[in-house]
């Protein structure tokens, strides 16, 4: 996994990539951060993009589901 931080307000995100995604400059791949009571998901070609926040549980069930196919 490849790791990169920000601080937006009083904390700081780590932001995690898959390992599998591209080295390169294409970045083609989500990154995910553990914020207070939520999880954030961003495109990481657009680092200062939109993000999608999801609910603990929500995300929790989601990558249940996930590791399942």
């Amino acid at each position: 996994m490849n790791c990169g931080t920000s601080a937006p307000g009083d904390f700081e995100l780590v932001w995690i990539k898959s390992s599998y995604s591209s080295n390169g400059n294409e970045g083609d791949c989500v990154e995910v951060a553990a914020a207070p009571a939520a999880v954030l998901v961003r495109d990481s070609k657009d680092a200062q993009g939109p993000l999608l926040a999801f609910a603990e549980h929500a995300w929790a069930d989601f990558t249940s589901y996930t590791a399942k196919g």
